[in-house]
């Protein structure tokens, strides 16, 4: 790989999978105004990366994956947006539902892509907010628009904090409460109260109803399939 010359946009790539940053890396290797300076494989090693940088040469963009090990993607994005306010945080998912563009926004994020138009929009999606612009993909636009404006009911699972939100996601993909609390760095009678805030809030009366809920929604990520039964 070129060296990183002293003039390109400094980029750390933030994805927990190492194919994933090779691809990102390979994509960006034609763009000569752009420097992939750093890699991290989850968010806490991400504010390491950010942490270490040189303070006359500081990172300028953060492309963040939002299903990382570890802190939430939400979590994160304000972790980097209060530590390094320097930083340009680009969300890169598999996400394409709205709902977790508008939750990520809200964290601070400057931009959100989703992986299958990386090919076509990374390198004008890390300009632009490196350039103190912001970026959506004009079909996912179109889409927040339409809820932002109210033309269609908001889904029970808008009115989640993002804290509820995270454990709703974990719940379908199959993770113990004991996990859950873990990753999240939270007691297990923490999560047990989210957990009856999300069906609660949901009017639903088990986690298996949950999972159709979220696979009728796309909420569902790329992660291992759910294991609680329909």
């Amino acid at each position: 790989m070129t060296p990183p010359s002293l003039t390109g946009l400094r980029t750390v790539l933030a994805d927990d999978h190492q194919l994933v940053r090779e691809g990102l890396k390979r994509l960006l290797a034609s763009a000569r105004d752009i420097d992939v300076v750093a890699e991290a494989r989850d968010g806490h090693e991400l504010l390491q990366v950010l942490q270490g940088q040189p303070p006359d040469r500081p990172v300028q963009v953060a492309v963040v994956d939002l299903s990382m090990p570890g802190l939430s993607g939400m979590e994160l994005i304000r972790r980097v947006k209060t530590d390094f306010p320097q930083v340009a945080v680009l969300v890169l998912t598999m996400h394409a539902e709205e709902q977790y563009a508008l939750r990520a926004f809200k964290a601070g994020a400057n931009g959100y892509l989703t992986k299958d138009s990386a090919a076509d929009e990374l390198v004008q999606a890390i300009r632009k907010v490196a350039g103190g612009g912001g970026f959506l993909t004009p079909s996912l636009a179109e889409r927040l628009a339409i809820s932002l404006n109210g033309l269609h009911e908001a889904p029970p699972h808008t009115q989640l904090s993002d804290r509820e939100f995270e454990v709703m996601r974990r719940l379908v993909r199959g993770e113990r409460l004991t996990d859950i609390a873990e990753h999240l760095h939270l007691s297990i009678k923490t999560i047990s109260s989210h957990k009856a805030h999300v069906l609660e809030k949901m009017q639903l009366d088990s986690v298996a109803a949950l999972v159709r809920y979220c696979m009728e929604h796309r909420l569902l990520d790329d992660q291992t399939l759910p294991s609680a039964s329909l």
